[in-house]
């Protein structure tokens, strides 16, 4: 490019003022500086913009067709700083989420956000906690949703939302009548759980602390539809989040246990890695997320 865009700042401030020293005034040049500006413009195209009359300096031909030229790319420069200023555009926007998070509540955040900001792209990628850590650790995510807690020195964990673990098991279970299981049901049930690595399995350990050695864990699914086809099927008893059960247990395919005395709750958490710069399409998209 053989111009730059202070050279066409200076040729529509004297084109305006027909004269150099206001032209100056107004962008906070000397007048040395806008003559040298204006006429390296002209010496590199070997032409005249102005007809020169003392000092007024008027525009000729070629620099009334030039002008409405120049201000439309001077005018569209200005719009693209602004952007760059505020950080206000958004463009494509990589988000991690793990299987309840993505299957359950991102794709409803990803409708909501792309209605506000109809330019995006947005890509979903829905794996486990670890799988979904290890492609934010390698900028291969933008930010990820997690339901497992996670201590790596190049991760930002943040908290966004609690969460509610649910037991459950098919409605001819031999617990399914009980009002409160104990402990000795807990250990004498066969277990259908997440695998391990997943947040919602870390969560159940977590619960189970103290008797998970004593529990029998006859199946672990990577997949929370095949752990509710698998109790409703008789093969034991569950453990999901809530909000992966509500229509089951509205259906009565499914029926909800208590364990009053074990703490089922979490949170969900939002990752990033704390060296990618926080974009604009990030920081909306986490605004998303906390007004879903």
């Amino acid at each position: 490019m053989h111009y730059t865009l202070k050279q066409l700042q200076v040729f529509l401030a004297v084109a305006n003022h027909e004269n150099a020293s206001k032209a100056a005034d107004e962008l906070a040049m000397s007048q040395s500086a806008v003559s040298t500006a204006l006429k390296e413009l002209e010496r590199r195209f070997d032409l005249e913009l102005f007809d020169r009359a003392g000092k007024r300096l008027q525009l000729n031909e070629q620099g009334a067709l030039m002008r409405p030229k120049a201000a439309s790319l001077l005018a569209q420069a200005e719009e693209l700083e602004l952007s760059l200023r505020e950080h206000s555009d958004i463009g494509e926007l990589k988000v991690g989420a793990t299987l309840t998070i993505g299957n359950y509540l991102a794709v409803e955040i990803m409708a909501e956000f792309m209605k506000e900001h109809d330019q995006a792209k947005v890509e979903l990628v829905v794996e486990n906690t670890v799988s979904i850590a290890s492609k934010v650790q390698n900028f291969e995510l933008d930010i990820g949703l997690i339901e497992g807690e996670l201590q790596q020195p190049n991760l930002d964990v943040r908290p966004w939302r609690d969460d509610e673990l649910a037991l459950f098991c098919s409605p001819e279970h031999y617990l399914a009548k009980k009002q409160d299981l104990d402990d000795l049901d807990l250990m004498a049930a066969n277990w259908i759980v997440r695998e391990t690595g997943s947040g919602t399995r870390q969560a159940f350990d977590r619960a189970m602390s103290g008797i998970l050695s004593g529990l029998k864990l006859r199946l672990e699914l990577q997949h929370t539809e095949g752990i509710k086809r698998a109790v409703e099927a008789g093969l034991g008893i569950g453990c999901l989040s809530k909000i992966t059960l509500e229509d089951a247990f509205k259906r009565g395919t499914l029926v909800p246990l208590m364990a009053k005395h074990r703490d089922w709750t979490r949170k969900f958490y939002f990752i990033l890695h704390r060296q990618k710069y926080l974009s604009s399409g990030v920081r909306s998209w986490m605004e998303h997320c906390q007004n879903a």
